[in-house]
């Protein structure tokens, strides 16, 4: 009994946390004199324990009492400053109640949803100033097209295989369409954040860890949107690759120690030859291009629509040529599943190994060969991505990886 007095009385404490916070940034802009704002910090910490008080009443007293708490705040709406038409106060004031009530559940989310509601509001400025003054219409438009495809769109498809060989799979192919949409448009706020020098480049790192070909996809999109952006895109795309092989190393890791021991060599020298060529990409596009102001949508649904279209007939290709020469060949299937995903048939070499199937040392050359095939995927998508300029960069930082990896294989053989 003293043990459930001592959780309620926390999570009532939680509750007057949240309108104390909500409530002080409200008093900040609550005004002086008889137009001020009906609503402070008093108001908002007695609204939020109210709501804790009232769920542990049961459900019909905190919705009544949420009842009043709603009038309330239109009685004070409609009697309070009729110059502004905003009601940011009394929504808040609700949330508050209702948060009250939430933290006696789940007090983690309620405390979060907390702080973020008090951000929000006190962002009002900057948020204003970004959306009227940073944010061009047509970039609102297409945050508006990718919120849809990701949040409305991405569910309500079957994520089930169908198709010839199973290799159709709604969901993953829009959710390929979504993260190809996506990396586009992190390397649009990057560029626009940082300048399109670095800003291309950090952005392709680091959604290579997402997807890489998703990654190339993106860059080769911009490449094509805005011809000034070949070269920093190409950047971006050759530092994605980067981010593949230092998934292989975690993956190999993972899976077996002693594969990635013996896989030490190839991979370092695979990722140093990324790494070395991104660089100087990356140096070579911050001593050309002089900061000029990005061109061109965030992002172009119907590149990524033709990319996931690519990519998928990739996949039925090789889903073919593995039922047509069978699955005896750890080698062959290694190279061929690696049109896929470089890294599922590392794995299952290094899994093999792990299992004492086959000698680490042997798990190699499919790695390798599931690298090198995957890299082909990725010229292609650069191919139908973006314009040859793009294409042949890209190229030329895919090959330089594909055989420093295999000049490790043949070094440490």
């Amino acid at each position: 009994m003293e043990g459930d007095l001592t959780s309620a009385a926390a999570h009532l404490a939680v509750a007057a946390g949240i309108g104390l916070l909500l409530g002080a940034e409200r008093e900040r802009r609550k005004g002086t004199g008889p137009e001020r704002s009906f609503a402070g910090v008093r108001t908002f910490t007695l609204a939020a324990v109210l709501g804790g008080a009232a769920w542990h009443l049961g459900p019909a007293v905190t919705a009544a009492l949420g009842g009043v708490v709603g009038g309330l705040a239109v009685a004070g709406y409609v009697l309070g400053d009729r110059s502004d038409p905003g009601i940011t106060t009394e929504v808040a004031l609700l949330l508050a109640y209702v948060l009250g009530a939430v933290a006696q559940e789940e007090p983690a989310l309620a405390a979060g949803t907390g702080v973020a509601a008090t951000l929000v509001l006190a962002s009002r400025t900057r948020l204003h100033r970004f959306v009227t003054e940073v944010l061009s219409e047509q970039e609102l438009e297409d945050a508006l097209v990718f919120a849809a495809a990701a949040v409305v769109v991405l569910p309500l498809l079957p994520n089930e295989a169908m198709g010839p060989y199973g290799v159709l799979n709604p969901f993953r192919i829009w959710l390929l369409v979504v993260l190809v949409m996506g990396a586009s448009g992190l390397g649009y706020v990057a560029a626009r954040a940082v300048g399109p020098q670095y800003g291309l480049a950090i952005a392709g790192f680091l959604a290579g860890f997402a997807s890489a070909t998703a990654t190339v996809a993106a860059m080769g999109t911009r490449s094509r949107q805005s011809p000034a952006m070949v070269r920093p895109a190409a950047a971006g795309a050759v530092l994605a690759n980067t981010a593949t092989v230092v998934q292989l190393a975690a993956v190999l890791g993972i899976t077996s120690p002693e594969t990635l021991r013996a896989a030490a060599l190839p991979i370092a020298l695979a990722g140093a030859a990324a790494v070395s060529f991104g660089a100087v990409a990356a140096f070579w596009v911050a001593r050309g291009v002089p900061g000029e102001a990005v061109q061109g949508r965030a992002f172009s649904l119907p590149g990524a629509l033709t990319v996931a279209a690519v990519i998928t007939g990739v996949l039925l290709l090789s889903a073919a040529s593995r039922d047509v020469l069978g699955r005896g060949g750890l080698a062959a299937t290694a190279a061929l599943a690696g049109f896929a995903d470089a890294h599922a048939p590392a794995i299952s070499a290094a899994a093999l190994a792990d299992s004492g199937a086959i000698a680490p040392r042997e798990a190699l050359a499919p790695i390798a060969l599931a690298f090198t095939t995957n890299t082909i995927s990725k010229a292609v998508v650069a191919w139908a991505a973006g314009v040859p300029a793009f294409a042949w960069r890209l190229w030329v930082g895919l090959a330089t990886a594909a055989g420093a990896m295999w000049a490790g294989v043949l070094l440490a053989a």
